[in-house]
């Protein structure tokens, strides 16, 4: 299989035609056609569908889509990487990480890197601690940030100083908003916007759920969600009260929605995680080198 005839599947996939692949390619149909027959010859699988008007991809397709997007990446980052060996220190750093105030630490360490080495470029994105640590074990991330509670067995990390406290993200207009903080037997009975990290499939002996008690299962988890923003739409609607991380949404004078903290205080810390014997570009090493100097954080690698 040759990364060029996955572009050529790629370049398919993307325009739901030959004719509109092989003009962006800038080859014949029937060399394209025929790579295309050769790959699923190969594979020993139908990877297309020719419907009359649009290609469109098999099962077998989707799944071909989705790990040679995923190749194609990695050889780019790679191709990236070796360039970069023999020039000023340059390339792309690829960072990835769940919404937390505490990233102005790395968005810190990124300003003062870039103004002494232009080249380097970063690349986030942003996703759960399940999205993150996927990409993380197959090489697509350099670095993650990632949320307590998290297994950090297969990883070094370092712990950053701040934590973020979780509390109710509510509507100004809710009764709750009266209160300076939200107890446990204020959320029974609300309608509750549930983080993952609040699931015991992400929480497990993690002492998160020790908060919830025996009452975790009487909450009115009526959706759930991984990252704030739609979340906080959903709260200014008036679809419930979201249990989420301080700061992630706008409770400025103007909004809709205020956040008041559980009572008693709970929190969670937040770990730069990368893989244990990764080898690092020269710019990612760098920018790690950068992370244990800063002052206020304090490197903790796992042994």
């Amino acid at each position: 299989m040759e990364i060029r005839v996955l572009k050529y599947f790629l370049a398919v996939a993307r325009e739901g035609s030959i004719t509109g692949a092989a003009n962006s390619l800038h080859l014949t149909q029937p060399t394209l056609t025929r790579q295309l027959q050769e790959l699923e010859k190969e594979l020993g699988q139908k990877l297309l569908i020719r419907g009359k008007y649009k290609i469109s991809l098999t099962p077998e397709g989707l799944i071909l889509r989705k790990r040679a997007e995923e190749i194609i990446e990695m050889v780019e980052k790679t191709e990236a990487e070796f360039q970069s060996i023999s020039e000023t220190v340059s390339g792309d750093i690829y960072i990835g990480g769940g919404e937390s105030d505490a990233f102005k630490y790395i968005a810190k360490v990124i300003k003062e890197l870039q103004a002494e080495y232009p080249k380097i470029k970063f690349h986030i994105y942003s996703g759960n601690a399940e999205d993150v640590t996927e990409k993380l074990d197959r090489g697509l991330l350099d670095f993650g940030v990632l949320i307590q509670p998290i297994d950090l067995s297969k990883y070094d990390y370092i712990p950053m100083p701040e934590k973020d406290i979780w509390g109710l993200l509510m509507r100004k207009d809710n009764p709750l908003a009266e209160k300076s903080e939200i107890k446990l037997e204020d959320l029974m009975g609300v309608p509750l916007l549930a983080s993952r990290q609040m699931s015991p499939k992400y929480s497990k002996d993690s002492g998160f759920l020790d908060w919830f008690g025996d009452k975790f299962d009487q909450l009115n988890i009526t959706a759930t969600y991984n990252l704030i923003y739609n979340a906080a739409i959903m709260v200014e609607t008036g679809v419930g009260c979201a249990v989420t991380l301080d700061k992630l949404a706008n409770t400025s004078q103007n909004s809709k929605i205020c956040f008041r903290p559980l009572s008693p205080r709970l929190d969670s810390g937040l770990d730069i995680v990368w893989k244990k014997n990764q080898v690092f570009s020269p710019a990612a090493k760098l920018f790690l080198e950068r992370l244990q100097c800063a002052g206020s954080l304090n490197q903790n690698v796992l042994p």
